[in-house]
């Protein structure tokens, strides 16, 4: 699941808000939330952790978790879990497996055949390579399968319908193509994955086929595995299909961990399974289905790199697909250790990585995990050498990522009560690879994540890697990123939608949270395949663990802060500028979707898109929109300006409180951290979002229909992409309190911090 987190979207997201660190280069490092007497006794800590972190464990980890298949509910996946936890045990942590049982379904029959004009069966299999010495091990290994596509037998006409979006659709209505009582072909790339059997299924179609297209992660990119680190003509991309966008974790037991004891959904009544049945399948098994096609020529956008002109149907190819599943519950096995703090006990600073994978999972997620591992050894040496903690540090590492992001929902559900009362912040990473420092989550920490990349050093260019991010940002980023990048004192870390194990945290709890992660400079397309092996990833990935030794110093100081900083490190006027940006863009989008709407109901009252239309071509003009409505945007202005106000005062106040030498008390400390950790709660809302009610963030939430990207101020802002005026109209009233409410707690905390 989590590749396309980082790596898998990181062309687009370093174009758009991935990158993220400060820019002006002669601005010293500094540790925010510290006061000036204690900053070079951190910056010395922090040294020590440094010299501790170790290459050769990274490589030794990698290789003994990735050498067989370890998916939830696998004898190899419980090996791994006692593994983990025999390590943090070693190092001096208060370590336990914590079980829930969750469903997960897996394939007793597979088969996708084309029986007109001609016969072809797909293989669906991907074959051993002699250079890669874990591939034959098919035997521990998962099939290549959607999880939680439902049963089906199905027969129908195909229909290319591109990457399956919403927009997809709309040009297939234009085209006169209507995908009712028939089986799609989407490729993989665009959105998350589980949006193409939704989308599908809502448009009446009766199955869903996907595969990897050789332009997206193929022979186009590069050479192909095992010569390159490109996807090969046989290997799939596994991976879940629920309705995540409703709500993560296990289908069955949604707003409570799936224990033994709890009440189940029937799996009949379970929302987030999929419509139709699906599965996803290789370009080699792909190209006879799609060779098969007739119908129009597919527009260019929609052509990918196979050796056929594209069509898209509907026929004459005509597709037989039948699956069916073992629908199980299955152990899942999360490992918790705990450094219990010296002062603040009960504040929680949690690190979390996944250890399951679909098959090997060297790079997704086992790169990821093993730099978390080694940081997190480093600072159980730093304990046992005399170090402690003001706030507690709670390392996790989780089972049952992939299929839907299980065993940490599962447990924040458990636990719900717990962590919103000790919870402070929580730090995320998945895949890691070479390249450049990524950094997505709350914008109350950007000031944090931006100081804390300067004291990271490169591993390949030697400066630090917000140096690197700021030169990238420059060459690489719009006229707006690049006049930000010189004007700006941070640049803007990415806003979180879905896709790894921060999900439950931020969305769920309202516990302010980071996803950090390398990559960039590290292609290929072995993601979610059999080929994810430790062989794949020492050759092409990050040969030297260069960078997961950089992503061990990069949590490695955030938790080290984060645990021991004087004042938590929450900073407003970034997150008050951030808030600011996406009412302008709410704005925008109302006005030009009101010039657009007026200027094609324009066209349409003239004829103008018929009389250009082709008249070989079939064409089907779109329907007149009503038109778009003054929506009254006054409440959200004005709980916008009362935030930036309390921002700024909060912020000053906190600048000159650190730069003076006076120690807080431990009870002045617990007082404003309180209100601190109070500031992301604040921007949930009990009832959650519209028709999706366990997303309760008023800020963050993943698209309805891109499930990992996402959608800011989402309320307001999915009303007025669905035009439902009424409904934006109520939504700005609901975000507009929770900006006041937001911007109270900040002036409690300045008052506190005033000593008021």
């Amino acid at each position: 699941m989590s590749k396309v987190t980082f790596r898998g979207l990181l062309s687009s997201l370093l174009s758009l808000v991935l990158i993220i660190f400060p820019i002006q280069a002669t601005r010293a490092s500094s540790t925010y939330g510290f006061v000036a007497v204690r900053q070079s006794e951190q910056a010395g800590r922090e040294a020590q952790l440094d010299a501790l972190l170790k290459r050769e464990n990274l490589r030794d980890w990698m290789q003994r978790m990735s050498a067989r298949p370890h998916h939830v509910g696998s004898p190899a996946g419980r090996e791994n879990a006692e593994f983990i936890a025999a390590q943090f045990r070693s190092w001096g942590y208060q370590t336990e497996i914590e079980e829930f049982k969750v469903l997960f379904p897996t394939p007793r029959t597979r088969v996708v055949e084309l029986i007109a004009p001609e016969s072809y069966r797909a293989r669906l299999e991907e074959p051993p390579l002699k250079e890669d010495r874990t591939s034959s091990n098919v035997s521990e290994g998962l099939p290549t399968y959607n999880a939680y596509s439902v049963d089906g037998d199905v027969t129908g006409e195909l229909v290319y319908v591109n990457y399956g979006l919403p927009r997809d659709y709309e040009e297939l209505r234009q085209r006169g193509v209507d995908v009712r009582g028939k089986i799609v072909i989407a490729r993989y790339g665009a959105s998350w994955r589980g949006i193409k059997p939704k989308v599908a299924a809502e448009h009446g179609a009766i199955g869903c086929i996907i595969y990897s297209d050789p332009r997206d992660d193929g022979y186009f990119q590069g050479d192909v595995y095992p010569k390159g680190a490109w996807r090969n003509e046989w290997s799939v991309q596994r991976g879940s299909v629920a309705d995540m966008p409703l709500y993560p974790g296990d289908p069955l037991t949604p707003n409570v961990g799936a224990t033994d004891a709890a009440r189940r959904l029937d799996r009949k009544e379970a929302p987030t399974l999929t419509k139709i049945p699906v599965l996803p399948i290789s370009y080699g098994d792909a190209l006879p289905l799609l060779r098969a096609l007739g119908g129009p020529v597919a527009p260019p956008d929609w052509r990918g790199a196979l050796p056929i002109t594209y069509h898209i149907g509907p026929g004459p190819a005509k597709v037989h697909l039948k699956l069916e599943f073992d629908w199980k519950l299955v152990p899942a096995y999360d490992v918790i250790a705990r450094l219990p703090g010296a002062e603040l006990p009960d504040e929680w600073i949690i690190r979390g990585n996944h250890y399951d994978a679909w098959v090997f999972g060297a790079d997704d997620p086992l790169s990821g995990l093993v730099a978390m591992l080694e940081e997190a050894r480093a600072i159980g040496q730093l304990v046992k050498n005399g170090w402690r903690p003001k706030r507690s540090i709670v390392y996790c590492a989780w089972d049952g990522e992939e299929p839907g992001l299980l065993g940490s929902t599962e447990w924040v559900e458990a636990h719900a009560e717990e962590l919103r009362q000790k919870a402070a912040v929580y730090i995320n990473s998945d895949s890691n690879g070479r390249g450049f420092l990524g950094v997505g989550g709350s914008h109350t920490l950007e000031r944090f994540a931006n100081e804390t990349a300067r004291a990271i050093p490169d591993p390949q260019k030697g400066i630090s890697v917000w140096e690197r991010l700021r030169d990238l940002r420059l060459v690489r980023g719009s006229a707006e990123e690049k006049r930000e990048a010189r004007e700006r004192r941070d640049l803007r870390i990415a806003a979180l939608g879905s896709g790894s194990d921060y999900t439950p945290f931020l969305q769920h709890i309202g516990i302010a949270s980071l996803n950090i992660g390398y990559g960039g400079e590290d292609g290929g397309g072995s993601y979610h395949s059999n080929y994810d092996s430790f062989d794949h990833f020492t050759r092409f990935i990050d040969p030297n663990f260069d960078y997961g030794l950089a992503l061990a110093k990069t949590g490695g100081r955030l938790v080290m802060r984060l645990a021991d900083a004087d004042v938590l490190p929450l900073a407003f006027n970034n997150f008050a500028d951030t808030v600011g940006l996406y009412v302008r863009e709410l704005m925008r989008l109302t006005d030009s979707m009101r010039e657009e709407t007026e200027e094609r109901n324009r066209l349409l009252d003239e004829r103008a898109l018929i009389n250009v239309a082709d008249p070989q071509e079939k064409y089907v003009p779109p329907e007149r929109e009503a038109p778009v409505p003054h929506l009254n945007f006054a409440p959200l202005q004005n709980a916008l300006a009362r935030l930036q106000e309390a921002s700024r005062r909060y912020d000053q106040v906190a600048e000159r409180a650190f730069s003076g030498r006076r120690m807080l008390s431990r009870e002045e400390r617990a007082a404003l951290d309180r209100l601190l950790i109070e500031t992301e709660r604040a921007m949930t809302r009990d009832e959650g979002l519209p028709r999706r009610p366990w997303f309760k963030h008023q800020v963050y939430a993943p698209g309805f229909y891109t499930g990992y990207g996402v959608k800011t101020l989402p309320g307001v802002r999915e009303a007025i992409e669905q035009r439902n005026w009424e409904e934006a109209d109520r939504e700005i009233e609901i975000v507009a309190q929770t900006l006041r409410t937001v911007a109270d707690r900040i002036e409690r905390a300045a008052m506190v911090l005033e000593g008021r």
